[in-house]
């Protein structure tokens, strides 16, 4: 089942964990603003390999009530940095993911792009560091190691 979290009347913000795959139309359309002069977007994808170690999958779990609650505190951070950011779109998978899927989509709609640059690189670290997501990842059929999503 896929959750979202409500959006504010005074923002155009969107949260959601996910386990169909994601959609980077979605994602931006979301974002897009005709007081944009920007819109970044990050797509994380799964890669075939972990420092040098060769994977097959990833499986991601999250706990999604305090997800979203950690995505919502994401944007008021990046508004506080960023004031004139105008949205915030981030979207995360859960499930199997095989290569080259993408595991996570954020957007950040701002009339500049050096803010947009840089509010959308701090969702994304932000996010690795808080939110409660993790990842198994497969190195065989058998063989797999748990990581917190960073």
């Amino acid at each position: 089942m896929d959750a979202t979290l409500p959006l504010s009347s005074t923002q155009r913000d969107h949260f959601a964990i996910a386990f169909a795959p994601l959609s980077l139309a979605e994602v931006y359309a979301l974002a897009d603003d005709p007081g944009n002069g920007a819109i970044v977007v990050m797509s994380g994808m799964v890669r075939n390999q972990t420092d040098g170690r060769p994977v097959i999958a990833l499986e991601y779990q999250a706990y999604e009530p305090m997800a979203l609650k950690v995505f919502s505190q994401i944007a008021a951070e990046i508004r506080g940095d960023w004031p004139e950011v105008r949205t915030v779109v981030i979207h995360h998978r859960t499930g199997r993911l095989e290569i080259g899927e993408i595991s996570v989509l954020i957007a950040v709609g701002c009339p500049h792009r050096a803010e947009a640059f840089a509010a959308c690189q701090s969702a994304i670290d932000t996010l690795k560091q808080n939110a409660p997501i993790w990842k198994k990842e497969w190195f065989s059929a058998e063989e797999y190691q748990w990581s917190k999503c960073c």
